[in-house]
């Protein structure tokens, strides 16, 4: 408007010089320039906050693409009215189901390769579910030996999932555990089948989290990398060295909290190894090779595992008092260096220890009452519970042995065995065993196949309260052959550091596999070397000591 009242005012209010050009021009002219100049800056000032003005007004008029109806994003769109909860209910249906299933343990049995699967679907979303069925493609034929919590079958390469009666409905924030465990003639058949299986609900395909299981090993694999270059960078603490054996500086060990203690109170860590089957490779059982995990290692536990059901077994068609007479010597030999020792009954084709629960109640009776004055003696009562056998019925028999060993050794420390291979620790934290001391529960893992899952398994337990002893590990795979991860390792070990949890390593032989410490061309059953050791071993004697 100002402008306009400047150039384009009433004629009659203009003088007759500007009307006339000939006078115009030279009055103009006649103008002084410094004058002329200012003028002219005048005006350009005032057009370019027109345009200023004009733009601002322009941009404020224009509607946002959100402001905008959904007709004009897409001529085609329908409008409807959508509340913001079924926005947010279809995000969760689309999101909120994920379907892993994990080889987690595998063996060689009759001629073929057994591997157990576990399958695992979990109900993030909104709503339950029910009726649901898993498919994972790249199956091979195989026999299935055992199955547990659903109805599993692999036909035309193809393994489906369905549920039991018992848990068809997931409800939200829910999981369904199954497990099955299939008999191959191939033994690289495990490892292809497909991670990411197919949800089907009321016969209707859904979205998954696809990719959960890569996610996971992503996310894995990247917390691994940082816990590695967490630890270079962290200063390694000082081990003050000990004069006198273990067991002569620390003594009787008891259970506080969630923590291992000496006879001081102060917090233990017992770190050592575990022979393999002692029907299998009884010559490793001598005082020279338990002095040189102690001496060369830093070792201050062995642990003897006793297998029970397979072939030799203690339960089978081994020779009990040969065996029996292997423990006991196994006991002296730690006993005389100032070693603790783990007598572990060793189920694992038994599944359940309930099979041969007589047999135990003998076995340990005999033991407890023979060592009633050992201090320096862990009972394990049952190695790795397997096969769907549930948390209480192994509680069950923990019961039912706990009183026989307690009645000849109150101050015994116990372990027991957990579902799962001894993996479901967060389970038996919900329901502990009570009325007695000193119990602790079993973690065993194998860091190529188990990570971070199973640390976040160990975790949650130990938060509840559980005290838990890795009595059995190794860094390969859970067949105890296969590649090694050291990464997973470094990972394992940091939190079994941080947490003062004391661990046995799987195992001591020179059996042609990943898990053995010793090279299988090596012969000696003591005083190893370095480069008698095996990949295994090596690294497994440099976090030791």
């Amino acid at each position: 408007m100002i402008l306009y009242n400047i150039i384009y005012r009433r004629e009659k209010a203009t003088p007759a010089w500007y009307r006339n050009p000939t006078i115009m021009k030279k009055r103009f002219w006649g103008m002084d320039k410094k004058k002329i100049i200012i003028a002219a800056s005048i005006v350009l000032l005032v057009i370019v906050g027109i345009v200023i003005a004009l733009r601002i007004h322009y941009i404020k008029s224009v509607p946002t693409l959100d402001e905008l109806p959904d007709t004009m994003i897409d001529p085609n769109a329908t409008v409807e009215e959508t509340s913001e909860e079924e926005t947010t209910e279809e995000v969760q249906q689309n999101v909120g189901y994920s379907v892993t299933i994990n080889p987690s343990s595998s063996w060689e049995e009759n001629g073929k390769y057994v591997t157990q699967f576990d399958v695992v679907l979990t109900n993030d979303s909104a709503a339950s579910i029910s009726d649901w069925k898993i498919t994972f493609d790249n199956v091979a034929d195989g026999d299935i030996v055992n199955a547990w919590n659903g109805k599993i079958s692999i036909s035309g390469g193809a393994m489906t999932v369905t549920p039991e009666d018992y848990n068809g409905t997931v409800n939200a924030g829910e999981k369904v555990e199954c497990g099955v465990q299939v008999a191959f003639t191939d033994g690289e058949a495990a490892g292809k089948v497909s991670k990411n299986g197919v949800l089907y609900v009321g016969g209707e395909k859904v979205d998954v989290l696809a990719s959960a299981n890569e996610t996971a090993t992503e996310q894995s694999t990247e917390n691994e990398t940082t816990a590695e270059e967490t630890e270079e960078e962290k200063p390694k603490k000082e081990v003050k060295a000990e004069s006198g054996t273990p067991y002569d500086n620390h003594g009787a060990l008891s259970v506080k909290g969630t923590d291992l203690v000496d006879k001081n109170g102060e917090k233990y860590q017992l770190k050592g190894v575990s022979t393999h089957g002692l029907s299998w490779f009884p010559d490793y059982v001598n005082k020279d090779a338990f002095a040189t995990f102690r001496d060369d290692w830093g070792a201050n536990i062995v642990r003897l595992a006793m297998y029970t059901d397979e072939g030799g077994g203690y339960c089978t068609d081994g020779d009990k008092a040969k065996i029996k007479a292997l423990v006991k010597s196994g006991i002296d030999e730690a006993t005389e260096l100032g070693m603790y020792v783990i007598v572990d009954w060793h189920i694992l084709h038994d599944l359940t220890p309930l099979k041969y629960e007589d047999e135990a109640k003998k076995f340990f009776e005999e033991i407890s009452s023979e060592y009633k004055n050992s201090d320096n003696i862990i009972y394990e009562i049952c190695n790795e519970p397997n096969g769907g056998t549930e948390w209480p019925d192994i509680k069950k028999y923990a019961e039912d042995i706990i009183p026989i060993i307690k009645k000849n050794d109150s101050n015994a420390v116990i372990v027991v065995g957990t579902p799962n291979w001894s993996q479901d620790v967060d389970i038996a934290a919900k329901d502990p065993i009570k009325g007695y001391d000193n119990i602790m529960y079993t973690l065993h893992f194998y860091a190529a196949t188990h990570k971070d899952d199973l640390r976040g398994k160990l975790t949650t337990a130990k938060n509840a309260g559980l005290p838990i002893f890795i009595t059995e590990f190794s860094i390969c795979e859970a067949s105890g052959n296969g590649t090694v991860d050291y990464d997973s390792a470094k990972a394992w070990f940091k939190l079994i550091n941080d947490n003062n949890l004391s661990y046995c390593a799987w195992n001591v032989s020179n059996k042609d596999e990943k898990s053995s410490l010793i090279k299988s061309n090596v012969s000696k059953k003591s005083g190893w070397t370095e480069d008698d050791l095996s990949e295994t071993g090596v690294w497994i004697r440099q976090q030791m000591k």
